[in-house]
């Protein structure tokens, strides 16, 4: 039997969310599974993935085909590189040990990049912010003069309607 590991869409409509599966590569894609291995969200970002590793690298070391992305998946989370590694152990290139600080220093290094990311998406989000308030600051501003001006002017005529009466009560007595 050949055995496909494939994504199995669920979620509501324009709102898709996967299962990563292990599938008989005759099954429809919605249809009957082996076994479910993880899920994955395309909706977030970036990308959120839940994988149960040690079942998806069993499988991926059984001879089980991914499709195209969860072959980007599982490459990202680091199955194909444990399955690289552990080959080596098997050709005596080096030991169990050695496999597991490899596979440490190689997620850190990518954990690293992904804070680096998530980090400058914040900082970007924060000067946008700033900016947006520094825009809304100064047409705030213009408002707060344009009305400043109004009020003066609508004083500046009241005042001048006041004091016309006062100019011809005067002239009216003489």
């Amino acid at each position: 039997m050949a055995t496909k590991i494939r994504l199995q869409r669920v979620g509501r409509k324009s709102y898709a969310f996967y299962r990563i599966v292990i599938a008989d590569a005759r099954a429809p894609r919605d249809g009957r599974f082996t076994e479910k291995i993880g899920t994955y969200n395309p909706n977030t970002n970036p990308a959120t993935v839940d994988l149960n590793f040690e079942r998806a690298l069993y499988w991926v070391e059984t001879g089980a085909q991914p499709t195209d992305t969860v072959r980007n998946i599982l490459s990202n989370e680091g199955v194909y590189m444990m399955k690289h590694l552990r080959t080596g152990v098997r050709k005596g290139a080096f030991g169990e040990d050695a496999v597991q600080a490899k596979f440490d220093a190689w997620k850190q290094a990518k954990e690293k990049g992904f804070d680096a990311i998530r980090e400058k998406d914040a900082r970007a989000k924060k000067e946008a912010a700033a900016k947006n308030l520094e825009a809304e600051k100064k047409v705030n501003e213009a408002i707060a003069q344009k009305v400043a001006e109004k009020k003066a002017a609508a004083a500046a005529a009241k005042a001048e309607a006041e004091a016309a009466p006062a100019e011809e009560a005067p002239a009216q007595e003489a």
